[in-house]
């Protein structure tokens, strides 16, 4: 390792000088080390070397909190040699933040360890030991390369419970109610195979059978995972007792996972052919609610059924029963804006976009349209994929809540015309010229939706703090209540000072949340609109990490009378531990599917910038001093210590 210690002493000081100095050579001779017995321990040592020297330089890996895990897979397994080495390095990093032996700034340990495990996941047939002739073929030994770093993983991070684990892990995400569930899915499949290997031995399956079944083998009729085409033949030759049970079949494994099969759409689309319309509300699982949506609106809501669901849009099935279960057709202009969708003529660069992310499959229109679907049905569920935008992608998330009218009419814009309009305080604000904001190209791993907006509304806010740069006040203060809509309210506090990030009148700060959110203090006045607020990140050592946006959705006592918050947060996983024995929960607590949670107390110590109404204050002094002193003690012992709060800014 002399040889290879000393490739990488030149190479820092050579990135030192300039920061474009090749990897390439030192790239080579990790991937060398990685073919030796005991390259990865060796490597592991040396993982906060390589990334202080460089080695990951501007690319997506220096920002480690937003790698997505399948992209991930297709650079360990597809790629090539330097990408796919790059790739081994930064999942060493990742382990290394796992075990406690690394703090990495960008990313918690609690993170890494989700990351690491659903990584696993979508890699499970090399739990056989048997390398596929694609990884045999790849040139350097790259597949040699990948099942000797599978193999380091599971030997640091536990091989006995390794399905159990994964099994958790894709649970654990569906109860965040996801829109974009392809990983997800891809990860079912892996478990499946896994369970089906003989060659693997497993025990305690009935969650991984569930979910397996929930995409391959929802119903008796497709009990064997038959194919599409065999189904479509069998629901034919079945008479109409036996339909309606597999019907009813579809809405309990729907229901019970959160997840359709593309066996769902195929009887979704036989019942229209075949003019059974009366049995699609049972194939959904509607309740009375939903019921009632259907009945009001049947024309739409088969057009929407005609036009988007498909076994590659299959997803929207569930997202169809969702947005019916929401009553969101109830308003008028809803229904409009869907049927022009529905028509809606897509630009070439939307068509090419989307074409590019989900394929040719289906036209791009039907991807988008699906993409609708789901996010009126899961407004929750939308996340900000492998991209800095958590301020557009909470305002989706809104709209889509309580606005769907202005969201399709924001989506239409960016899909038919590639521009999007706004206004900052009575000017008007184009997306077509603005420079790009925190997105430099197109977004990745988002839904149709996000795909085609986000870039718009990122260059929109872009443009809103720069006309709000020069003033002596956090700029969120002007930009939100015009980014998001009315509803944001007047009041406006922030913990530190915009300038130097110094914590001031923190006892104020934490005295106005209560008397605005609190219900205790506020006049047991409920939250009306979600409010967009910022948070400031700790990992599970209470290390500050980022600032973060989210929307505070509600406060109320839980089943067990606790008070919590219940917020939206865009990030892909609401679960994460920030330290101090806060962690916050997506289930057990009263949440609704996508909420995360946390005792109100424990929520406050981590905020940095909230909204509140001005003429609906309570009474400040009400607020037990005790309490008030606990929150600012774990606040100052975490994000806002010392010489954390000025370096946050």
């Amino acid at each position: 390792m002399q040889e290879f210690d000393a490739v990488l002493a030149d190479f820092a000081r050579a990135r030192r000088t300039d920061p474009k100095a090749s990897s390439l050579g030192l790239l080579e001779r990790a991937r060398v080390v990685m073919t030796l017995p005991g390259g990865f321990d060796a490597l592991y040592r040396r993982v906060h070397s390589l990334e202080s020297a460089g080695v990951f330089g501007t690319s997506d890996w220096a920002q480690p909190a937003i790698l997505q895990p399948a992209l991930a897979r297709h650079s360990l397994r597809k790629a090539g040699a330097v990408t796919t080495v790059v790739e081994a390095i930064s999942e060493l990093r990742m382990l290394a933040v796992t075990r406690g032996d690394y703090f990495h700034p960008g990313i918690s340990a609690e993170q890494a360890r989700h990351f690491l495990t659903q990584v696993m996941a979508l890699n499970l047939d090399l739990l056989s030991g048997q390398l596929t002739e694609a990884d045999r073929e790849r040139p350097k030994q790259l597949g040699f390369i990948v099942q000797e770093l599978y193999r380091y993983l599971i030997f640091h991070l536990g091989y006995e419970s390794l399905l159990d684990s994964l099994v958790a892990e894709v649970w654990r995400l569906l109860d965040q109610g996801p829109v974009q569930v392809d990983s997800i899915c891809e990860m079912i499949g892996q478990i499946a195979d896994c369970l089906y290997d003989p060659g693997i031995r497993t025990t305690g399956t009935a969650d991984a059978s569930r979910l397996v079944d929930a995409l391959f083998a929802p119903t008796p009729g497709s009990g064997e995972d038959p194919g599409l085409e065999i189904y479509e033949q069998r629901l034919e030759e079945m008479d109409d007792v036996t339909l309606s049970s597999e019907a009813t079949c579809f809405a309990h494994s729907m229901h019970d996972t959160g997840l359709a099969s593309p066996y769902h759409a195929v009887m979704l689309r036989f019942l229209r052919r075949s003019h059974q319309d009366d049995l699609i509300p049972i194939t959904l699982g509607l309740t009375m609610t939903g019921m009632d949506d259907f009945y009001c609106y049947t024309e739409l809501v088969l057009a929407l059924i005609d036009e988007a669901i498909y076994p590659e849009t299959c997803q929207a099935v569930y997202g169809l029963t969702m947005m019916l279960e929401r009553g969101s057709l109830f308003t008028p202009s809803v229904a409009q804006a869907l049927w022009r969708q529905i028509k809606l003529p897509l630009s070439a660069e939307t068509s090419n976009a989307l074409q590019e992310a989900f394929g040719d499959a289906q036209p791009p229109r039907v991807f988008l349209l699906a993409g609708v679907i789901n996010l009126l049905g899961q407004p929750l569920g939308v996340g900000q994929g492998n991209n800095p935008t958590c301020q557009s992608a909470i305002g989706l998330s809104m709209w889509a809540s309580n606005e769907a009218d202005y969201l399709l009419q924001v989506l239409a814009w960016a899909a038919r015309d590639n521009e999007v309009l706004s206004r900052f305080e009575g000017q008007e604000v184009s997306s077509r010229d603005l420079e790009p904001g925190l997105i430099k190209g197109t977004p990745v791993d988002v839904d149709p939706v996000s795909l085609i907006v986000i870039p718009h509304l990122d260059r929109i806010y872009g443009e809103m703090w720069r006309r709000c740069e020069d003033r002596d006040e956090d700029a969120h203060r002007w930009i939100n209540p015009e980014f998001y809509g009315w509803w944001v309210s007047h009041g406006f506090r922030v913990v530190a000072d915009v300038h130097s990030g110094e914590v001031r009148d923190y006892d104020g700060f934490i005295r106005h949340f209560y008397a605005s959110y609190h219900p205790f203090y506020n006049g047991n006045m409920p939250l009306i609109h979600a409010q967009p607020a910022g948070i400031a990140v700790t990992d599970s050592a209470a290390r500050f990490v980022g600032r973060h946006a989210i929307t505070i959705l509600r406060v109320g006592l839980s089943p067990r009378n606790e008070m919590r918050v219940y917020f939206f947060n865009p990030n892909n996983d609401s679960g994460q531990d920030w330290g101090q024995g806060i962690t916050c929960s997506t289930r057990g607590h009263g949440e609704f599917r996508g909420e995360a949670s946390l005792p109100i107390a424990e929520f406050a110590s981590r905020l940095y910038v909230f909204h509140y109404d001005k003429l609906e204050l309570g009474d400040l002094s009400a607020v037990p001093d005790k309490e008030v002193t606990r929150i600012m003690e774990l606040g100052h012992t975490s994000w806002a210590a010392s010489d954390e709060a000025s370096s946050s800014h």
